[in-house]
């Protein structure tokens, strides 16, 4: 009988058969993982054996099944035999329109969407309205956000009103908590401005995080420009140059001045190319390669219509094959959302009035799985490495790693169990393309600080 003290505490909760596969440690295997007060405690090699604990200082409270750990022990159980645990799933580049536009999702529908997509971690871009440059906007962000059953952190602006003419107080918003800085949504067209913006960056080790589209070339967004789709509607389109050219001219820059930048949502071969080459004068380069952008070419648009509208757009099958080219050998390292949630009535408008964008928290491990792992091109845990430790990393967030003392940040999944992408989500909106796919990795339980904060019920599980 397992005599362990902790098992016998009934705030704490044995994770019990689980594969462990934590990219940070580079560990695979069968282990049980100890919760206790918010932290992993202990971490038990072999499916269970006290006796070979991996003693912490830290463990879990967490609300659990009623499930006994051993004959005469009163800690909860939660069964993961044939699930992998992973670290929560971090997203680097999340909008949940709040403030502003609370009709499309909020920070509690947002959190909730994120829990059942198995993540536990989220950073907010900064084009709310009012928009996050100062300090009042960010403070009220973060303070509602600490009540959501996931960790929600805050970008702010790199400019005063994402006007892209002045830069916004970007110490003092460092100081109230800001996560990085961006104008998310809008290009920073001033080069000179962004290296000012840099410097601030490297000095206070903080991303500026661009979105990397040169408005001035494009007619229409987020549609490919010269692709079938483009001919099919008549459309000029987004040109890939208005990509290319400014992330040629901002890696250039974040050489020059060694400072921590993301290159957000890439959608073009050469702009992975550019990147690859950047990484090696600079590493603290970084670039988001985004489910949508792996998954999908812009033949979505002529089936999905406005759903598949995203800015940039979905590209050539030949931009698709780049980025996923580009996350195996590692020139990109972050796998990002861009949940972008909007209602119903704005996607029934024509192409060109619909607004771009489409939600992602709930369908970015299923993509993942299937066109990077079972496709062949990545392993689960370099598939994974991209959600957790690089994200956490690159932004410097107490999350992403299985350890002893470490935060009990968690997503339990089934990898093989496939499933048909449902027309309602844990989201306010429902704005995704993948509607009616098929698809495998299911999760089954999310835990955040201890806490599970989601269960797949039995409506929704595809067993059932």
């Amino acid at each position: 009988m397992n005599t362990h003290p902790d098992l016998h505490d009934p705030s704490a909760l044995l994770i019990r058969g689980g594969r462990l596969v934590d990219p940070a440690s580079d560990t695979d295997g069968l282990y049980d993982i100890l919760l206790r007060d918010g932290r992993i405690a202990e971490i038990l090699p072999g499916g269970g054996d006290a006796a070979g604990a991996v003693p912490a200082g830290a463990g879990a409270d967490a609300a659990a099944p009623a499930a006994p750990a051993a004959p005469g022990s009163s800690c909860p159980v939660l069964d993961a035999s044939g699930l992998v645990v992973a670290p929560g799933l971090i997203d680097t580049h999340s909008h949940f329109r709040d403030p502003g536009f609370t009709y499309k999702e909020d920070l509690l529908t947002g959190a909730a969407a994120a829990a059942k997509g198995g993540y536990t971690s989220i950073i907010l871009m900064a084009n709310t309205k009012p928009v996050v440059d100062n300090v009042e906007v960010l403070t009220d962000i973060l303070r509602r956000g600490s009540e959501a059953p996931v960790h929600l952190y805050s970008c702010s602006n790199v400019t005063v009103g994402m006007q892209g003419c002045s830069l916004a107080e970007l110490d003092a918003l460092a100081d109230a908590g800001a996560a990085g800085f961006t104008d998310d949504g809008l290009p920073i067209q001033d080069g000179e401005l962004l290296r000012r913006a840099l410097r601030i960056a490297r000095r206070r080790d903080l991303p500026v995080s661009l979105h990397e589209e040169d408005k001035s070339m494009i007619t229409e967004n987020g549609i490919n420009a010269g692709g079938h789709a483009a001919r099919v509607l008549g459309l000029t389109g987004a040109p890939r140059e208005a990509e290319i050219s400014m992330i040629r001219r901002d890696v250039q820059i974040a050489v020059e001045e060694q400072a921590p930048l993301c290159i957000q949502h890439i959608s073009t071969a050469e702009g992975v190319q550019l990147i690859r080459e950047a990484r090696k004068q600079n590493p603290r380069i970084h670039a988001e390669a985004t489910p949508h952008h792996f998954s999908l070419t812009e033949e979505a648009v002529l089936t999905r219509g406005t759903l598949a509208k995203v800015n940039p757009p979905l590209r050539l099958e030949s931009d698709r094959r780049a980025i996923i080219e580009g996350l195996a050998d590692g020139t990109l390292d972050l796998i990002a959302t861009d949940h972008a949630p909007h209602a119903a009535f704005e996607k029934e408008k024509p192409f060109v009035q619909a607004p771009s964008g489409m939600i992602g928290l709930e369908t970015a491990l299923p993509l993942a799985i299937e066109h990077l792992v079972r496709a062949g091109y990545l392993s689960l845990s370099q598939m994974l490495a991209c959600l957790t430790v690089h994200p956490a990393d690159f932004y410097h967030l107490p999350a992403g790693r299985i350890a002893p003392g470490a935060p009990a940040d968690l997503v339990l999944f089934d990898p093989d169990e496939a499933f048909t992408v449902p027309d309602h989500f844990a989201s306010k909106s429902s704005n995704s393309p993948f509607i009616g796919m098929r698809l495998h990795g299911v999760v089954k339980y999310t835990i955040a600080g201890g806490r599970i904060v989601y269960t797949l019920s039995e409506k929704e599980d595809p067993k059932k």
